[in-house]
């Protein structure tokens, strides 16, 4: 079975999970290590008072006064230790229980009430054995008998119980919740994987979904750009394909036809019949030119050599290339718009965006018109209007005008303006055409005002 990235994950997030509860059973050992360190301080705390208080009592009576340490005694117990008092000659001066029973009736019930929570000392246990001193002198000792740490012993069985009880709950929660992530972060990245792999073996397929906005959601939403990028130039490519095999197949169909009647002697070898031909060939020349300037437009957003230019001098350089055209036709040309606006174009791209729409413009104005070109900015785009004053185009024709091998009734191949679409794309801009019949036509080119968001390509 393939170690997928589904499982790669769980493997990562289980050793997370692992070291987290790692660390919590180690910090309930340090808290339970510290716990009794400090309980055991607090004991010796109260030991070392209670041979103070006893040494003291000792000095105070100029021995060892029954009546006077039983009080000790009481105190001692009441702090959780049980006494046996001696001399210096071994023999027992008072012990804990002796204390207690000198005490009145009312006094044992209240120390019993207050004590009965607290186990005494098992009767098997050793007494620990502490000399008493006073001024160098040894004048007894003490056997003391610590009770079971019945607190300290809750303490460490409620952590344990909780400990473990955490342990299976949250960890449970967390391999739930690993689990689901994984399968939700994997599952996207699965769907690219095998969407990818369709579109590599040419087998588009279904869109991968695009959930979120964070870098998977963003890598989804690219990836069916991509593909339906690749989709559509497919489609355009085979249209391309089609349409450039129709064109093609009339002048051969003419020129096998004449060149079989030639040959079979149905029909003369003349100047005239073999000019036919050669007129034919260069039809098939011109398609084919036209058919390469198209795959040359729509690569040109790799090729393009982007600077700076102001406009207005750049178009009054293409329209003098057209001005005996237009006087001959008798069609006036006019320029208008801001001195200083510019855009980041490749110039040789953009003369031949401008040439072609001036070039539909007069064909579509052979007896005279008006030819007016426009130029405005914003800070954010360039527009760039080529209006005419010619017939117009048919209102079914034009959503189709940018298409491919698409003819007005002028003729011509119909790759012009398809072209011009291709370039201007190429400068990230876009175009639009709007025409009534018998009123002109007007095309609008809106160009970014920088390079922002292009690509360059030296």
């Amino acid at each position: 079975m393939p170690f997928n990235l589904q499982r790669k994950l769980l493997v990562l997030l289980g050793l997370v999970i692992l070291i987290a509860l790692s660390s919590s059973v180690l910090l309930r050992n340090f808290v339970i290590r510290d716990f009794k360190a400090f309980g055991e301080g607090r004991m010796l705390d109260r030991l070392y008072q209670v041979q103070a208080v006893l040494e003291g009592r000792y000095e105070q009576s100029g021995g060892w006064q029954r009546d006077q340490v039983a009080n000790d005694l009481v105190w001692a117990w009441l702090s959780g230790i049980e006494l046996r008092l001696y001399d210096v000659d071994n023999r027992l001066v008072m012990d804990t229980g002796q204390a207690l029973a000198s005490l009145s009736p009312v006094m044992q019930q209240r120390i019993a009430a207050s004590s009965s929570r607290r186990p005494l000392p098992p009767e098997s246990s050793e007494f620990q054995s502490y000399p008493l001193f006073l001024r160098g002198e040894e004048i007894g000792h003490l056997d003391l008998q610590l009770p079971h740490p019945i607190y300290e012993a809750f303490f460490i069985r409620s952590s344990n119980q909780f400990l473990i009880y955490s342990l299976l709950g949250l960890g449970l929660t967390a391999v739930i919740l690993s689990f689901l992530a994984a399968r939700r972060i994997s599952r996207p990245l699965q769907e690219l994987t095998a969407a990818a792999e369709g579109l590599a073996n040419g087998a588009p397929g279904p869109r991968v979904r695009a959930e979120g906005n964070d870098e998977i959601g963003r890598l989804a939403t690219a990836f069916n750009r991509m593909a339906d990028s690749l989709e559509a130039q497919e489609q355009l490519r085979k249209q391309l394909v089609s349409n450039a095999a129709h064109e093609l197949r009339t002048p051969l169909m003419i020129i096998r036809g004449e060149l079989e009647g030639m040959i079979d002697g149905l029909l003369p070898t003349t100047p005239e019949a073999l000019q036919s031909l050669h007129d034919e060939a260069a039809r098939l020349a011109t398609i084919l030119d036209g058919v390469d300037e198209l795959s040359r437009a729509q690569a040109a957003g790799l090729q393009l050599q982007r600077q700076e230019f102001i406009l207005l001098p750049l178009l009054h350089g293409i329209i003098s290339r057209f001005s005996r055209s237009a006087e001959e036709q008798q069609v006036t040309i006019t320029l208008s718009g801001d001195q200083a606006v510019t855009a980041w174009i490749d110039p040789d791209r953009f003369t031949q965006i401008i040439t072609n729409l001036i070039s539909n413009a007069l064909k579509a104005m052979p007896h005279g018109g008006r030819l007016e070109i426009h130029l405005s900015a914003t800070p954010h785009a360039r527009y760039i209007e080529v209006s005419d004053s010619g017939s117009g185009i048919p209102a079914e024709l034009l959503p189709h005008v940018f298409e491919r091998f698409a003819k007005g009734k002028d003729g011509g191949l119909g790759l012009g303006l398809a072209i011009v679409k291709e370039l201007v794309a190429a400068h990230n801009g876009t175009i639009a055409a709007s025409s009534s019949p018998g009123n002109g036509t007007c095309f609008r080119i809106t160009l970014p005002a920088t390079t922002g968001g292009l690509h360059e390509h030296d």
